[in-house]
């Protein structure tokens, strides 16, 4: 179940947004062509991933936000730049360019000291913007609960673009980040999930005071739980067949 896109268009143009999408790729790109041998690379985790075990020891505290730029492979960095690409452009719409940027980052260090506080001592490394953008996530669903998502589902025959409000997709989201975070507790993982749920408590409990601003539940009401301006329609690629 991959979320493709929304259908929530925002109504100026997202820099920030596509500053961000392209810092991280820029870094991924620096780290592919220039870290070219183990130790490198070791050393290159070293001083800017989120390591628990050195912040524990009050080292590296920069390394909260600069992990939030790295990515541990091409995948990884795909996975993030799309949600950040679906959820990021409607939250930097509604709080402005430099307000969006200083809750991203608020959000990306928050989910790093998440995923610290639940494994403080572990040597492995953190790395990746899935908390900072988690924390969009988080601000999306009090913002636009209702506002439509498709998401794609892939189940081996069955193949179907479906849209679904953001409510259940992200709460689905959110639950299985906290069931996958403790299973990993039990049995050793190595996904972040602290950090997700983290950010995404974190993003929406910093958003609480721009919901409250608009009018909160009378603003819902009001919109009807949608996005206060029309939703975007997307062509079906499934040509019909008229019967005869």
């Amino acid at each position: 179940m991959l979320p493709i896109r929304d259908h929530n268009p925002s109504e100026r143009t997202p820099y920030v947004t596509y500053g961000l999408m392209a810092l991280n790729i820029a870094v991924f790109l620096y780290g592919y062509a220039f870290i070219t041998s183990d130790q490198a690379l070791n050393q290159f985790y070293y001083d800017y991933a989120m390591i628990p075990a050195r912040i524990s020891q009050g080292e590296n505290y920069l390394s909260l936000m600069t992990s939030i730029f790295m990515h541990a492979g091409l995948m990884h960095l795909a996975g993030n730049m799309l949600f950040l690409w679906i959820f990021g452009d409607n939250l930097e719409d509604v709080m402005g360019h430099i307000p969006f940027l200083i809750f991203y980052l608020i959000c990306g260090v928050g989910a790093d000291i998440a995923q610290f506080a639940f494994d403080a001592h572990s040597p492995i490394a953190t790395v990746g913007a899935s908390g900072a953008i988690a924390g969009l996530m988080g601000g999306y669903l009090l913002l636009y609960p209702k506002a439509k998502v498709d998401i794609f589902i892939f189940l081996i025959i069955f193949i179907r673009i479906v849209p679904v409000p953001a409510w259940l997709m992200l709460g689905v989201w959110f639950g299985l980040q906290v069931f996958n975070g403790i299973s990993a507790d039990m049995s050793g993982g190595g996904v972040a999930y602290w950090a997700h749920a983290g950010g995404f408590v974190v993003g929406f409990i910093l958003t609480l005071p721009l919901w409250l601003k608009l009018g909160a539940g009378g603003w819902w009401r009001q919109t009807e739980y949608h996005p206060p301006h029309p939703e975007a329609h997307y062509p079906s690629r499934i040509p019909r067949v008229m019967r005869r």
